[in-house]
């Protein structure tokens, strides 16, 4: 169900997906989350109503590297005083949405991969999982194909999570 023209329900929208998620989101997650995957705003309603959701001081910025956005006091104020203008049944979508989809949203923009092609034919593969501040971890290394590289690639986001508690645990204990 999609509203238009009414900016005001728009914005407790999207204060209330960043609420739902209870963690920082990426633009693309959250223009995914709510245009394509979904049709509680269209794109243009979107990418119109970050910035000044932003400028309102309704979320915040927390992360440089990719702009990661959060939900702020004032955001999460004005979302209690008003979120009964939200209709009803876009509210339960996005929660039942959001239940179901979260962990998978969040692994994919925590969870960056990367590969490209060396002089000698080998392929360099980049592995990043982002926290708001600084990445938590970092991998590089060399793999002697395109096709090692594009499996590394396509199966970090899975994975990364049981490999970062593998690597801490070896190190620290």
């Amino acid at each position: 169900m999609q509203i238009q023209g009414e900016t005001s329900v728009n914005k407790l929208i999207l204060l209330f997906v960043f609420d739902k998620m209870e963690s920082a989101l990426s633009e693309r997650t959250i223009v995914e989350m709510c245009t394509t995957g979904n049709s509680w705003l269209n794109y243009m309603d979107c990418m119109e109503l970050l910035p000044k959701l932003l400028d309102d001081g309704f979320i915040c910025r927390t992360s440089d590297e990719e702009p990661l956005y959060s939900i702020t006091a004032d955001g999460r104020e004005s979302l209690n005083n008003f979120y009964i203008n939200i209709p009803k049944s876009i509210r339960e979508e996005i929660s039942a949405f959001v239940k179901k989809n979260s962990g998978k949203l969040r692994n994919r923009q925590e969870c960056k991969a990367d590969y490209y092609l060396n002089k000698d034919g080998t392929y360099t593969v980049f592995l990043k999982i982002l926290a708001p501040v600084q990445p938590m971890l970092e991998l590089k290394f060399v793999v002697p194909d395109k096709k090692t590289a594009q499996n590394i690639y396509k199966s970090w986001e899975l994975k990364a999570s049981e490999l970062y508690s593998a690597i801490y645990d070896t190190l620290v204990d």
